[in-house]
């Protein structure tokens, strides 16, 4: 899958945009606060349909604008078939938001999710690996919801369930919370179950990628959560019936997949607590890469790169390890950003070079 042509409305500080994308991808130039990083926002943002930096929409309209819009000329690779056109709307008075998919309206935002594919490489994604559970359960969330049919709406169920329990725990209500824990329990036992199978599936690729990217201690990768695997909506129901006194005197679910983790580990040692820099960025990196090559299984085409300056931080060794990986894992698409043409690698620069300043694209 490639994107042929982007269009780009008020979004961020972008200027009006009608861009066509050459099948190879490009490299865009600009400094700091030019609108380099919105670029590659505004391609991600017609994946999820949400900001990738975690912005509200209102928050990414243009100052003085009424709302944005943004659309895709999907490729799908396949000879004969015409592009697919992946539109986003968003209006600011009504906060109403509006996506097309080859032309007709779509009821659920989940319908649309996945008709574009990108995988973002940032050395923000060191956060993933840094923060708490919050951020990795967030990583593979996303991973899943754009690779497996279902697992977005099965999101969306335990988190008005929960949303409900716990307002009804506040109220001190402990009858009119446990009416919520079967859609919960049904729910978190799915989601459960995803997360941990991708773990499970993955977790000798993430040692494996680790290694090829320079590190020489083995890292490891497991799905953490409070249920036992193979316990189903049963097992959580247990746990919600045991925790329920401890849920009322604080006022919120302690027990659910929103307390799993996906837990990192270099050398048997905590990647987050133990690693270094270097190696949370490894580690973050190894991760992008597993996620690329998901889609890739789960659709049976590579997703567009997208590269924010991602290679600055990395010493001229892990570069080149990262450039063999990327010819391996992702060998299509590849939109590019960097401050300067001298922190973009030569393996990378055998594609068309723009400029943007300003908010303005140029050749």
């Amino acid at each position: 899958m490639w994107l042929a042509g982007l269009t780009i409305r008020a979004f961020r500080n972008l200027a009006s945009l009608d861009l066509e994308i050459p099948p190879e991808g490009a490299v865009i130039i600009g400094g700091n606060g030019h609108g380099k990083t919105n670029l590659l926002e505004a391609i991600y943002y017609l994946v999820l349909f949400r900001s990738l930096r975690g912005a509200r929409d209102q928050e990414l309209v243009k100052f003085g604008e009424a709302g944005f819009f943004l659309a895709a000329d999907r490729n799908s690779g396949d000879v004969g078939l015409p592009l697919q056109r992946i539109t986003a709307g968003y209006e600011g008075t009504t906060r109403r938001k509006k996506v097309t998919v080859g032309g007709a309206q779509v009821a659920k935002l989940s319908e649309a999710v996945g008709q574009v594919l990108a995988v973002p490489f940032s050395p923000a994604d060191s956060g993933i690996v840094t923060s708490g559970p919050g951020s990795r359960r967030r990583y593979l969330d996303i991973l899943l919801s754009v690779s497996e049919r279902g697992h977005l709406a099965r999101l969306s169920a335990m988190r008005l369930a929960l949303k409900q329990r716990n307002a009804a725990l506040r109220r001190g209500r402990g009858d009119e919370a446990r009416a919520f824990d079967q859609p919960f329990a049904d729910a978190a036992a799915a989601i459960a179950m995803a997360r941990r199978c991708w773990a499970e599936r993955w977790g000798g690729r993430f040692r494996e990628l680790s290694a090829e990217l320079g590190e020489p201690a083995t890292s490891e990768m497991r799905h953490h959560s409070q249920a036992s695997p193979g316990d189903g909506a049963e097992g959580w129901l247990r746990l919600l019936a045991a925790s329920l006194d401890r849920d009322l005197h604080r006022g919120a679910t302690t027990a659910g997949p929103h307390r799993d983790d996906l837990r990192l580990t270099l050398g048997e040692r905590d990647l987050r607590t133990f690693g270094s820099a270097g190696q949370h960025r490894t580690g973050a990196i190894a991760l992008r890469l597993l996620e690329a090559e998901t889609l890739t299984a789960a659709h049976g085409t590579a997703p567009v790169a997208l590269y924010d300056d991602v290679f600055a931080e990395l010493d001229g060794n892990r570069q080149e390890r990262l450039l063999r990986l990327i010819r391996e894992v992702l060998p299509g698409q590849a939109m590019v950003v960097a401050p300067r043409d001298a922190e973009v690698p030569a393996g990378l620069f055998d594609r068309p070079r723009w400029q943007i300043t300003g908010g303005v694209l140029e050749r």
